[in-house]
């Protein structure tokens, strides 16, 4: 028997038909004609010198080289494909795919991207709105927006801004509730999203540091932390809003924080990329972008008082 290895035109056939256990459909997905595919799956064979499949009326199964044979195939082209995508990726100066969050994408990337999109023209923007942790070798996606304590060690990563909750509403919102205690009547309105840290910022914590214990227990609860912004918005009640997310509109008037203490999440935003990409033009000039957007709104929560160790 032959140790080297066999043609990957004929390997390629295999993998597919081991895919599809269908020799008909693994020849539609290569576009050949089903004699050829199984041409080279017999070329292979002949060069293995045993059977890789049980030829059935209507359908096939492996034997057992044929399933030794399968994972090793379908990891070998995978590996493959994400390699020649890395490779591609390199020519590549002008277009960039940026997964981030569904709130972080619709309160903090959408409504600034004309201000990039004038400043770098010839960068064409994908965005991904997604929780999900992103293999950005694998997924052709060049930067990740995410939210956490921790990060990856095998990717470059760039903090963006430690996060921090306080209570944010509309302007009519807080003209009926000025004082603290007030609020214990006030409607609350429950942000989900983030019940993921190990020890969330809830309401009886920040309640607890304004000395006016309270433990809400009704009130709207929303599991996107957008839904229960844009809730805020609408004037339906108060929410814990975090910095990234509500900071445009406590700048630009529609919700304000008349309480100026804030209990900090102990996580944050990070940029993310494959290390090495990080100077990448349209990588570096986008994540430049985002620290001097970030830079821009400093100054609306200068006064602010945030309490890093109530959590505790």
């Amino acid at each position: 028997m032959l140790s080297h290895l066999p043609p990957l035109t004929a390997l390629r056939a295999f993998d597919a038909a081991a895919r599809h256990m269908s020799f008909a459909q693994a020849a539609s997905e290569l576009n050949v004609t089903p004699a050829a595919l199984s041409f080279q799956i017999k070329y292979l064979e002949e060069h293995l010198g045993t059977a890789l499949f049980h030829r059935l009326n209507r359908a096939v199964e492996l034997t057992e080289a044929g399933a030794a044979l399968a994972p090793g195939a379908a990891e070998g082209f995978q590996t493959l494909a994400t390699a020649w995508r890395a490779a591609r990726r390199t020519q590549d100066t002008q277009s960039l795919t940026v997964t981030a969050g569904p709130a972080f994408t619709a309160k903090w990337l959408a409504p600034r991207l004309y201000e990039f999109a004038q400043a770098h023209p010839a960068v064409e923007l994908r965005f991904a709105a997604s929780l999900q942790r992103a293999d950005l070798a694998r997924d052709n996606v060049d930067v990740a927006i995410r939210f956490g304590t921790k990060t990856p060690p095998e990717l470059y990563s760039r903090t963006l801004a430690e996060e921090w909750v306080m209570p944010v509403m509309t302007p009519a919102v807080a003209a009926r509730y000025p004082t603290v205690e007030s609020l214990h009547s006030a409607p609350i309105i429950f942000d989900d999203s983030i019940g993921f840290l190990d020890v969330p910022p809830l309401w009886p914590a920040w309640f607890n540091t304004m000395g006016a214990p309270f433990t809400p227990t009704l009130g709207p609860r929303f599991s996107q932390a957008d839904h229960a912004i844009d809730a805020a918005l609408a004037g339906v009640g108060v929410v814990l809003g975090r910095r990234a997310l509500v900071i445009k509109d406590l700048a630009e008037g529609r919700l304000v924080a008349p309480f100026p203490t804030a209990l900090a999440t102990g996580a944050s935003f990070s940029f993310l990329c494959l290390k090495g990409m990080e100077t990448r033009p349209q990588i570096a000039a986008f994540r430049d972008w985002v620290l001097q957007e970030i830079r821009k709104t400093a100054h609306v929560t200068e006064s602010l008082t945030v309490l890093e160790d109530a959590l505790k």
